[in-house]
């Protein structure tokens, strides 16, 4: 059997991961794969680094050409980040014949089309199982077991770090920016929270699978986003009281050819399996015209989840090289992006308002959706202990955003609505 080479760029948490099962599954990955898997050649940014794992110092270096370059390495597994040099070095990579396993979602999310176009070039396989979902198998699930199917819905949970923070707050009532401390402290949000908490980290992972399961090149510029620095526990407080959790849900919809995308604090009912999904944990539902509602739930990040999945991708590498069929998975987006407009994008909606506390406003308040054309689900009007202002809440049956926004754009010009305290999608 011909051993594959493999070359490990970056050497951090996942990086780590790798070498770990790469070295301790070497019987299974070989009887799987067809061929001896090692790691022969690790790009590191400091040599001399203390770690907690054991690596010969002979395979390490600070020169990711000593990589890219060396001609006895076969697969290139990229672990490092960041966005312009792993993409200068894959790309070099690929010009040189090797194939390439990444877990860096910014990079397929931003510049995907363009990868995969040069793997089709040079006939290789790139693999990216990682990117989304750590080690839930949501991509070769979309790829592979949907290919038979019509994708319409793929909504879920995409980034731990909010769900993590979220979770807290439902279940002990806590602060926003208390439960963001905590999640600082435990490692599971950075120093710099912007990409998680602004929802931005969702809407890469949500622009990739929505361009597999869509079978469209989705841009980053395409999804909207929300994040959830503005959520109050008094929010979380209201929804659950209605039978509604608060979760921030990646949406991605098709209907007649076009498709939405979204990343948006949702309430999500408590009867809808999301609900249900806490802590870090990922869970992506899928909707096919023919299998009906899908839901994978996992780990969506961490060392050796993660890593999990990456060295699954490397097994497809190594048993595609052996069968000689390298280079023919690649994608191919052969439908047309078409994307909804506000009027074609519906859905229900919580409202909170808070109004002056006197007779006939409600009824001023149901007439601007009845002008334009939104339907009611329920509404509840709350006196408040601590407010002046009375607290009207209201649940909208499907609406479009266009619609919508002609509604709250009259609420903000109305003199007895103080505040749009907050407005949230309503799924499940």
């Amino acid at each position: 059997m011909k051993k594959i080479n493999v070359g490990l760029l970056g050497l951090g948490t996942v990086g780590t991961g790798v070498v770990r099962i790469v070295e301790n599954h070497q019987h299974d990955l070989t009887s799987q794969s067809g061929s001896p898997i090692e790691i022969v050649k690790i790009l590191v940014q400091d040599k001399s680094k203390a770690r907690n794992i054991s690596v010969s110092p002979d395979l390490l270096t600070d020169n990711p050409w000593d990589v890219v370059e060396n001609p006895e390495i076969d697969v290139l597994v990229e672990v490092m980040g960041g966005i312009e040099l792993a993409k200068e070095l894959i790309l070099a990579g690929l010009e040189r014949g090797k194939h390439i396993v990444t877990a860096n979602k910014d990079l397929m999310a931003l510049h995907g089309p363009e990868i995969m176009a040069k793997a089709a070039e040079k006939g290789c396989d790139v693999f990216y199982e990682a990117a989304v979902a750590g080690g839930i198998p949501i991509i070769r699930t979309l790829t592979d077991s949907f290919s038979s199917d019509r994708i319409t819905k793929i909504m879920g949970i995409v980034n731990g770090t909010t769900n993590f923070i979220l979770t807290k707050m439902s279940q002990e009532g806590a602060d926003y920016a208390e439960v963001l401390k905590e999640a600082q402290a435990l490692g599971y949000a950075e120093a710099n929270p912007t990409s998680d908490v602004e929802g931005f980290d969702a809407a890469r992972k949500m622009t990739i699978l929505s361009t597999l399961g869509f079978r469209t090149e989705v841009a980053l510029g395409d999804v909207a986003v929300k994040g959830i620095f503005q959520i109050s526990k008094e929010d979380i407080a209201y929804g659950k009281r209605l039978g509604y959790e608060v979760k921030l849900l990646g949406i991605a919809e098709r209907e007649d050819e076009h498709i939405s995308i979204s990343v948006q604090p949702t309430m999500v009912k408590k009867s809808h399996p999301l609900a249900s999904v806490n802590g870090v944990f990922n869970a992506v539902y899928v909707h096919g015209e023919a299998v009906g509602e899908t839901m994978f739930y996992g780990a969506g990040a961490g060392e050796l989840p993660t890593a999990t999945s990456i060295v699954a991708d490397l097994v497809a590498v190594v048993r595609n090289l052996n069968l000689g069929i390298v280079g023919r998975r690649g994608f191919v987006s052969y439908n047309e992006k078409k994307l909804k407009s506000d009027e074609q994008i519906a859905s229900k909606n919580f409202i909170l308002l808070h109004v002056e506390d006197k007779a006939g406003v409600l009824a001023q308040i149901t007439q601007v959706f009845a002008e334009y054309g939104v339907s009611l689900e329920s509404v509840l009007q709350h006196p408040n202990a601590v407010n002046p202002f009375a607290e009207i809440i209201i649940i909208t049956h499907d609406a479009n955003k266009a619609a919508m926004n002609q509604v709250l754009e009259q609420f903000e010009a109305m003199d007895v609505v103080q505040s749009i305290k907050s407005v949230y999608r309503v799924e499940g």
